[in-house]
């Protein structure tokens, strides 16, 4: 039979609070009440939920503000329909300008929908990351720019290209 000795005090394998940052921590104390924000904050929550005001903004005449709080809108479920297909990407260039994407502008695109005609892809042609519009003209497939300045790409048998997604929405930030 084998006989294990207990030393007291000391330092033990596996004992203190775990580096799960990577760094060293600090425990602190907060009210009661944050404890769930905080740590969703920590954990990178994906359910943030924020304020969605029953009155709409017009667009044209103005309305007197309405202050009530419909409900709380959640992004995610806003604008992801399929949390485990989608990723997020950031745009360089300035190839699709016409149709409201601009350079550093972030796309959500869900791999689970299939490219049709007149969709916006993220794709990879010849080993290069693209977005375009995918065009089905005459039989045949275009990745097509909506900038005047670019030329449509046609897809033939011989090229190399593999559709990543579909470009579900645009996130742009005004300067």
């Amino acid at each position: 039979m084998r006989q294990f000795s207990i030393m007291p005090g000391g330092k033990r394998i596996g004992a203190g609070r775990k580096a799960r940052f990577g760094i060293s921590t600090k425990v602190i104390r907060v009210p009661r009440n944050m404890v769930d924000s905080i740590y969703s904050f920590i954990n990178n929550d994906q359910t943030m939920q924020l304020p969605l005001y029953s009155c709409s903004v017009q667009a044209g005449f103005p309305s007197p503000a309405d202050d009530y709080i419909e409900a709380k809108l959640n992004l995610n479920d806003y604008l992801i329909k399929n949390a485990a297909a989608t990723f997020f990407v950031r745009v360089s260039g300035r190839s699709m300008e016409g149709c409201g994407i601009w350079d550093g502008d972030i796309l959500i695109v869900d791999r689970s929908l299939k490219a049709r005609h007149n969709k916006i892809v993220v794709a990879v042609l010849d080993n290069e990351l693209t977005v375009k519009r995918y065009l089905i003209k005459d039989g045949k497939i275009f990745l097509s720019p909506e900038n005047p300045d670019f030329d449509d790409i046609e897809i033939s048998e011989a090229s190399h290209i593999t559709i990543w997604g579909v470009v579900t929405c645009v996130i742009h930030q005004f300067n």
